[in-house]
């Protein structure tokens, strides 16, 4: 269960499941080229859930110090599993997540695909060891990981199955796919902030230069409030100009989206204590899922 809890396994069943939903839900509402077979498919999968899980390893690696003061009865590394063993986990789920994309790369006629596993893998361990502490940079990095996450599923799948007369098509899934991944960026990038704001005192012991320790717990707040109404915002542009049409998908992401944002939004505005920021990065997680729940709703409505 320790190992479990290491590599974060209900956020990899999350990871996991938003590509499923690309592949069965999305993609067949549009009834567009795909690569992909069943195994092929699950390659995909597993490569994205072995590397996610090497960096969740290196990050509570190199965290041991700030989650010893920010939440001392989660602690792993060092507690329960010892510092090597830790290491070499990091290194095996790595090495497998890496060797199974250069399996899936090749197989699908794409060697220089590979380099999308070796650039994820990368960033997360320069993201534990390095730019997390970097004000911004790092909040940047591992939401765009996340984002990467999605797009990895299209490259494989739509990429390799252009052909001259479907490319229009293909394009323009990509587009829909890119939405996704820009509304996960940016949810995810909202929430990073607020766990900063949450671990804020074990940071600055580490000697950390994240948003509130420059800026301060209060305004950082209010940085991450602005960022929660643009969001908001380009859920409501997206809506009104893209699924306008459509009663059920409107329904939809005001009543699962764009009230829960609103109501992040005004919790971010007078938020002060630890246990408020734990609550909204919470709601920030859920309006994550239920975010990217809704391609299922281009199965319906198509």
């Amino acid at each position: 269960m320790n190992i479990l809890n290491l590599i974060r396994w209900k956020n990899l069943i999350m990871i996991a499941g938003v590509q499923l939903l690309i592949k069965y839900a999305l993609f067949p509402a549009f009834a567009i080229d795909i690569t992909l077979n069943g195994l092929g498919f699950a390659i995909l999968v597993f490569s994205t859930l072995f590397i996610a899980a090497g960096g969740y390893i290196i990050n509570d690696i190199y965290d041991i110090e700030t989650d010893a003061v920010n939440k001392p009865t989660k602690v792993i590394v060092g507690k329960h599993i010892s510092e090597d063993i830790a290491n070499k986990l990091y290194i095996l789920f790595t090495v497998i997540g890496v060797g199974l994309g250069f399996y899936l790369s090749n197989s699908v006629g794409r060697p220089p695909f590979f380099i999308v596993f070796i650039t994820i893998s990368g960033l997360l361990y320069i993201y534990a060891s390095y730019l997390k502490q970097i004000a911004v940079v790092g909040n940047i990095v591992v939401s765009g990981a996340v984002a990467l996450s999605l797009l990895i599923v299209g490259i494989f799948e739509l990429i390799p199955a252009i052909t001259t007369t479907n490319q229009v098509d293909q394009s323009s899934m990509f587009e829909i796919l890119t939405d996704f991944s820009i509304l996960a960026f940016l949810i995810n990038f909202i929430r990073e902030i607020v766990k900063d704001i949450q671990d804020v005192d074990g940071d600055h012991k580490a000697g950390m230069q994240t948003l509130p320790i420059i800026f301060g717990k209060t305004r950082t707040a209010k940085i991450a409030f602005g960022l929660t109404c643009f969001t908001i915002l380009i859920i409501a542009y997206y809506v009104g100009t893209f699924v306008y049409m459509h009663m059920l998908a409107i329904l939809y992401f005001l009543i699962f989206v764009i009230a829960p944002l609103i109501y992040i939004a005004i919790k971010l505005f007078t938020a002060e204590k630890k246990q408020e920021f734990k609550h909204i990065s919470l709601m920030l997680k859920i309006v994550m899922f239920t975010g990217m729940l809704s391609m299922a709703l281009y199965y319906f409505i198509l």
